[in-house]
């Protein structure tokens, strides 16, 4: 299945999550968490720290998905709210001043299995993926991967390709049709 999904078929997917469906839980995931990753990157400028409260996001919308309710927000906006709220918190808690030990100390327990990245990159979805990616042009494509793969924000892809926010959206969201379309043949 597509991560791409639409507001009301993730509505749909935090109602069934709301009642325990631990799948429509992973396809909320893997449709909005590089946005939010993206959301708590941009407020906490340190992706260990950002991907923490990402962690922490989804355990709130875990427990919290029941009580979502599309009459008052989006989907979106209510899994964004939370990230960004979380990303906050965090940042308040003064967390990313207390961190005592140097990065270099992780090599000693570091994995030296494939990354969750690799891992991915070997599955015929990912495969299939890229075939459809390929065929975009490579402005769109570029820009979809950026935003999408590396949680890079609208604002930014933007600014990098020096247009407006606005042609920005338009690029991503009618390459995003031309993907869906090309997964979905």
């Amino acid at each position: 299945m597509s991560s791409l999904l639409t507001r009301d078929e993730l509505s749909m997917a935090l109602g069934q999550a709301g009642q325990g469906d631990r799948a429509a839980f992973r396809r909320v995931y893997e449709a909005t968490s590089a946005k939010l990753l993206g959301v708590t990157l941009r407020i906490l400028a340190d992706r260990q720290l950002a991907e923490d409260v990402l962690q922490d996001t989804y355990l709130t919308v875990w427990r919290k998905a029941g009580s979502f309710d599309a009459s008052r927000a989006s989907p979106i906006t209510w899994l964004v709210t939370i990230a960004r709220n979380r990303a906050i918190d965090r940042l308040r808690s003064g967390a990313s001043a207390r961190r005592s030990t140097p990065i270099d100390d992780a090599f000693d327990v570091a994995d030296d299995g494939p990354s969750p990245a690799q891992a991915l990159e070997t599955g015929d979805d990912v495969r299939r993926l890229n075939d459809c990616l390929a065929e975009l042009d490579d402005r769109t494509g570029g820009a979809i991967r950026t935003a999408f793969i590396e949680g890079v924000t609208y604002d930014v892809l933007a600014s990098r390709e020096n247009v407006p926010l606005g042609t920005m959206k338009s690029w991503i969201r009618r390459g995003l049709m031309r993907l869906r379309a090309c997964l979905e043949s």
